[in-house]
């Protein structure tokens, strides 16, 4: 009977197991979100919600800024943050646990984390579920950006409907004129055409004359 002793062994020895631990609880914090096996990820939420516990007690004092803290006051982040680097063995995520993480858990009274089963893993069929922090309910919420034509934004809009109109303004003398050469040539070509038959019947009167004349 194994009375008193909570957690798995995961057929680890207990210095790989610890290691393995405290590598995913610090990807946790940095990340937000772990894809992993469900035995790991509940065995990992216990250590994880523990760390955080420890920064949230520090209540109001993760909001004040560094240099307006008390001695006593930076003795008790300074004794928190130990306690949270027995489980997590990176400091830059524990940094990010007193400076982002906590704060955004202070009215929160556990249940910092949440797992997703996300289905079986190919090769061995192991059940694979994701880990990952609650997010801010405080956060104000980031509009999805839109896509393709409606992406442009409507000073772009207006330049090149200002271009459009310069460019039309300006093709229209060009037409104008285009249509106006046009219609002097097509006279030209006809009245071309009317003067030349004059001209062949003369000439043929004056061959006809040289002929006879001969």
């Amino acid at each position: 009977m194994r009375h008193k002793r909570a957690g798995l062994h995961l057929s680890r020895p207990a210095a790989h197991r610890k290691a393995l631990f405290s590598n995913m609880v610090a990807a946790l914090l940095t990340y937000e979100r772990i894809r992993t096996t469900a035995v790991k990820a509940k065995e990992i939420r216990r250590l994880a919600e523990r760390a955080i516990t420890w920064a949230r007690r520090l209540g109001p004092i993760l909001t004040k800024k560094p240099e307006k803290r008390t001695d006593e006051e930076r003795a008790q982040v300074v004794h928190a943050m130990r306690m949270a680097l027995r489980s997590v063995r990176d400091r830059d995520a524990v940094l990010k646990l007193f400076e982002e993480i906590g704060p955004r858990f202070l009215a929160r009274h556990g249940g910092y984390t949440r797992i997703m089963k996300v289905g079986p893993r190919p090769g061995d069929a192991a059940p694979m579920a994701l880990l990952e922090l609650i997010p801010d309910e405080n956060a104000p919420e980031s509009k999805p950006e839109p896509k393709g034509k409606e992406a442009k934004e409507p000073g772009e809009a207006k330049a090149k409907g200002k271009g459009a109109t310069k460019e039309s303004a300006q093709a229209e003398p060009k037409a104008k004129s285009r249509a106006k050469s046009g219609a002097t040539a097509s006279k030209a070509k006809k009245d071309a055409g009317a003067r030349a038959p004059a001209k062949s019947a003369a000439t043929m009167k004056r061959s006809g004359r040289s002929s006879g004349g001969k």
